[in-house]
């Protein structure tokens, strides 16, 4: 697609076009958006049970079509706008799961029909580092209906995946210690390993400590070495249950140019769940 607007923006670039046609959507927690914002944001909060995400029997699903259109709607946003994500950073001492956040969203909005998405690097807490203005007037959206083919073939099950084993380049995107059985998340899966021929392509691996992301050619390089340079190959990402896997996803299609890739939702956590192999290269118990 050709964007009107870049896959990622920095502080700067905002500060510098705050008063453009940009939709501003900050997906922090309710609280956390009253207690300051950036100028003209937007509060449309992404958690687990939410507008942006469903959580039933597996933790992170995509929501129903119909209510995904119309939270694009309730944004006040249409097929041409040009959006920018601000997410939250992970709190002290936990996983880094909530720098994916945005990202998440940008993906799920994508699915939905808005393709000029973008994502804050570094998120809310970049903004406030640096000192910038922010807000406690809330910006509130006018909604407009909206409707719009969504991007199903993106999408995949563990059917698909299951057929695919040894055929795709399936990426796993979790830390190297949990596809390698060092460690089990067992929140999300309580088996060792990663699925068979997964290769090994930690999201961790492209953010620094604050949660900006590494130099574009640093995570290309990295992304290369893995998956490798033909992008018209078949790539599925997965994770624990769908963040990494979408993070994954955008940096390959939107940054990178990869234009056959999938994102298996369920992941590891509806891989175990249906007694599907994995594969463990470390001790067992």
């Amino acid at each position: 697609m050709n964007r009107s607007i870049d896959p990622f923006v920095s502080t700067e670039w905002l500060a510098d076009h705050l008063n453009d046609d940009l939709v501003i959507i900050d997906v922090r927690l309710e609280e956390l958006y009253a207690a300051g914002h950036i100028p003209g944001a937007i509060s449309s909060p992404f958690s687990l049970i939410s507008a942006w995400a469903d959580s039933g029997e597996l933790i992170l699903e995509l929501p129903p079509e119909a209510d995904l259109l119309k939270t694009i709607g309730d944004c006040g946003l249409t097929g041409d706008s040009r959006v920018v994500i601000v997410g939250p950073s992970p709190d002290p001492g936990t996983p880094p799961f909530a720098w994916a956040d945005a990202v998440r969203v940008a993906v799920t909005l994508i699915y939905g029909g808005v393709k000029n998405v973008a994502v804050l690097a570094g998120g809310h807490a970049k903004w406030i580092a640096e000192g910038r203005e922010t807000t406690t007037e809330a910006a509130i959206p006018t909604p407009v209906p909206y409707t719009s083919p969504v991007d199903s073939d993106s999408w995949v099950s563990t059917e698909y995946v299951k057929e695919r084993v040894g055929k795709a380049v399936i990426v796993d995107g979790r830390d190297a210690e949990v596809f390698f059985g060092v460690f089990i998340e067992e929140v999300f899966a309580d088996m060792r390993g990663h699925i068979p021929s997964a290769r090994c392509l930690p999201m961790i691996w492209v953010w620094e400590e604050d949660g900006t992301y590494k130099p574009t050619e640093m995570i290309e390089a990295i992304a290369e070495g893995v998956v490798g340079k033909d992008r018209d190959q078949e790539i599925i990402t997965y994770c624990g249950a769908g963040g990494y896997a979408a993070a994954w996803w955008y940096l390959l299609t939107q940054l990178f140019g990869y234009t056959n890739v999938k994102i298996y939702d369920g992941s590891m956590e509806a891989w175990v769940d249906e007694n599907n192999p994995v594969v463990a290269y470390s001790w067992t118990e």
